[in-house]
């Protein structure tokens, strides 16, 4: 559930939020509250807002994904932000907690992913197939338990569960998902894929914006791994 201290960054023009996970980001046909309901509720009684409240969805991640997700206060910022997901000016970077380790430290992942809308479920193909969409990241490991790996993910392209489907293709499913094989679930229900930081410059006023969003607390792998990167 949303909190006012799960806020990491806001001004007048846009918010970024740090989001549980297990969280929807934006309402579905279900009527499941989501992330933005809670925001705008949020929003009309602490800035006493006497009509509806404005709030843009920038981007999505994932249901079980927890971390960073960017939201407009303004239609113009809304309009701009979007025009900057869609040429690639929003930089997003991922923690993921993978089961193996890469062979190589760091490297270049290209795929073309199909989605299966049936099953909700991606596959990445190693060369071009059918409708399947090209899907590019970089990565590179920042340590390792007895068990598990952390690796840094910088995506290149926005496409269906691409993380979690091009790791899994080399082997490293991210843990806790069970959709992408990984050997049992998380307590919580979510997977260990974190929104670890964006940065833009700023849709009005052009300034550099650069947020961290610190990892779930309850977590101690996760706070083991963020302490050994401090």
């Amino acid at each position: 559930m949303f909190t006012i201290n799960d806020i990491l960054y806001e001004d007048n023009h846009l918010m970024v939020v740090n989001k549980h996970a297990g969280d929807l980001v934006q309402s579905d046909p279900d009527g499941t509250e989501a992330l933005e309901d809670q925001i705008e509720a949020m929003i009309k009684v602490r800035d006493h807002k006497p009509g509806a409240v404005f709030l843009g969805v920038v981007h999505r991640i994932d249901r079980p994904v927890s971390g960073a997700v960017v939201f407009a206060k303004t239609s113009k910022a809304l309009a701009r932000l979007n025009e900057m997901i869609r040429t690639g000016q929003i930089k997003k970077s991922y923690w993921a907690i993978t089961e193996n380790r890469p062979n190589e430290e760091e490297g270049t992942l290209r795929h073309w992913i199909v989605r299966n809308a049936k099953t909700n479920r991606s596959h990445a193909h190693i060369r071009p197939k059918g409708d399947g969409k090209e899907a590019i990241l970089d990565y590179r490991v920042l340590g390792a338990s007895t068990n598990y790996t952390l690796v840094e993910v910088d995506l290149k392209t926005g496409r269906h569960h691409q993380i979690r489907a091009q790791l899994g293709a080399i082997g490293c499913t991210i843990k806790g998902d069970l959709k992408y094989g990984a050997k049992r679930s998380n307590p919580d229900g979510g997977i260990s894929l974190h929104s670890r930081r964006v940065e833009f410059l700023h849709p009005v006023g052009g300034k550099p914006i650069s947020v961290v969003a610190p990892v779930p607390k309850s977590d101690n792998l996760w706070r083991f791994f963020e302490e050994t990167q401090q």
